[in-house]
């Protein structure tokens, strides 16, 4: 994070969280507070390492990663992660055919599994088939590999198909707040705003989903699921990015589980400020992500969707006749 980027938040967040003085202590300075906490989340750091590092106790850490973490997402959740709408979503599905020759589409959806202490009670529920808890996060990235939505808290044994039903996303996409811009007609056909998404998402007119690979696929089908997947790299890479910059999220976090998804919020939404603002990010970041221990593929359950639905069937035809008749374009 360069220091511009550094001094864009802590200006922000000093409202909230400036520490006064006491008869007892000097207060700790927003600098110094929003400081603790990217050390933090960029570190695997032991609480009591970053104590003596910033000359503060140990319960003091995790009383400024908390509330740095609230404020954080309290002051720019609504600014830095908001779903595409009007000129913002004509610039994505303008990115998207760019750079994938993928049309009207308006992002990827993905999840990822982060790993914490699970919770006295219910902790099977957050006990994944790798052998270590976890809660997942659903997201949703654009072309330039931006958070435009997040959904974070559920335990690892619920099922992608849940999580999306039970999202934010799915809900606004289903009542008409998004995916509801110019439609495009495809050979006749009128192809609205979509996500894509892999088989374990229902399909609908608003999200497009790959075929399922463990049946027999014709070439055309094949190279639809080529496409989408080719498009779909934007939320692994996002993740990638997310992870290695924000290295706490590949460690068991510690903290109670009612404050994790919070944490890993204000993770995304640095995320964002920090492409925003184009910070630099090393390539060799990467290599942790690779090697880490805690790395979990999605579980691949039978298809959910009613895909009899004639509507979502034939809006999928057209992006197949599309593909065939529009191959990638070498930038």
């Amino acid at each position: 994070m360069s220091r511009c980027t550094f001094n864009v938040i802590s200006d922000k967040l000093r409202s909230s969280i400036e520490r006064k003085s006491t008869c007892f202590r000097k207060p700790i300075s927003t600098e110094k507070c929003l400081a603790v906490t990217l050390w933090f989340f960029a570190t695997t750091a032991e609480y009591r390492t970053i104590s003596h590092l910033f000359g503060i106790a140990q319960s003091t850490v995790c009383e400024v990663v908390w509330e740095t973490s609230s404020a954080i997402v309290h002051h720019f959740l609504s600014t830095y992660i908001k779903f595409p709408v009007g000129d913002q979503a004509k610039s994505v599905t303008d990115g998207f055919q760019k750079k994938w020759n993928v049309p009207q589409c308006l992002g990827a959806i993905d999840g990822s599994h982060i790993p914490v202490r699970p919770p006295i009670c219910h902790h099977t529920d957050y006990y994944n088939r790798k052998g270590w808890y976890s809660i997942l996060i659903q997201v949703v990235v654009d072309h330039n590999y931006l958070f435009r939505d997040i959904c974070v808290g559920w335990p690892e044994s619920v099922h992608d198909a849940r999580v999306y039903a039970n999202s934010q996303v799915y809900a606004k996409a289903t009542s008409g707040q998004i995916l509801n811009g110019t439609v495009l007609n495809i050979n006749g056909i009128d192809v609205p705003e979509y996500i894509i998404g892999d088989s374990a998402y229902p399909l609908s007119t608003f999200l497009m989903k790959l075929f399922d690979h463990n049946v027999s696929l014709s070439e055309d089908v094949k190279h639809f699921n080529y496409r989408i997947s080719h498009a779909r790299i934007v939320s692994e890479n996002a993740f990638g990015h997310l992870k290695a910059r924000w290295r706490r999220l590949m460690k068991q976090n510690d903290m109670f589980i009612e404050r994790v998804p919070t944490i890993i919020a204000a993770c995304c939404i640095l995320h964002n400020i920090c492409e925003i603002h184009g910070d630099s990010f090393n390539a060799d970041w990467l290599d942790d992500i690779n090697n880490s221990s805690y790395s979990v593929e999605p579980t691949a359950l039978p298809s959910t969707d009613n895909e009899t639905e004639s509507d979502c069937k034939t809006i999928r035809e057209a992006l197949i006749f599309y593909f065939k008749d529009n191959p990638i374009q070498n930038h």
